[in-house]
């Protein structure tokens, strides 16, 4: 499937949530977001952004030790860490394909770790630390249709 990519530099936290709004306000009913960085690099501040426009007010963490939160606001989001696995079939392990197939937003940090288990169709969203604290450069692969 191809894919258009868009890079972008944000300059603070505020600037990644409203990133993550405008892919929010995109996307289907049924979306999944793959996210790819290194530790510290923005991949859980961007789900905190997924989550303010929702409009869920709820603490939003990195589920590195239960593997997968679930949220409701204006839809569901499923927000799952694959840190702890170390190949596709501990993912299915899990009930991957059982989140893929929910609606509402399923954002995936270590999206790596699944593979190919990953839908042609989700976007995905790389983020890398730059040397300037705070500064991330993000960038974000749609699926054309």
């Amino acid at each position: 499937m191809k894919r258009k990519e868009q890079k972008l530099v944000s300059h603070s936290v505020e600037e990644t949530w409203e990133i993550a709004r405008k892919i929010v306000e995109r996307a289907p009913v049924r979306t999944v977001i793959a996210l790819y960085g290194e530790l510290g690099s923005g991949k859980t501040c961007f789900v905190k952004g997924v989550a303010l426009a929702l409009g869920i007010d709820q603490l939003i963490t990195s589920p590195t030790f239960t593997l997968v939160r679930e949220y409701n606001g204006k839809r569901r989001l499923n927000h799952i860490d694959l840190y702890r696995l170390r190949n596709p079939d501990d993912v299915l392990a899990l009930g991957f394909e059982e989140y893929l197939q929910a609606d509402g937003i399923t954002a995936i940090e270590w999206a790596e770790r699944a593979g190919d288990l990953i839908p042609p169709d989700s976007i995905s969203v790389s983020f890398e630390a730059l040397p300037v604290p705070e500064q991330r450069a993000i960038t974000i692969a749609f699926p054309c249709k």
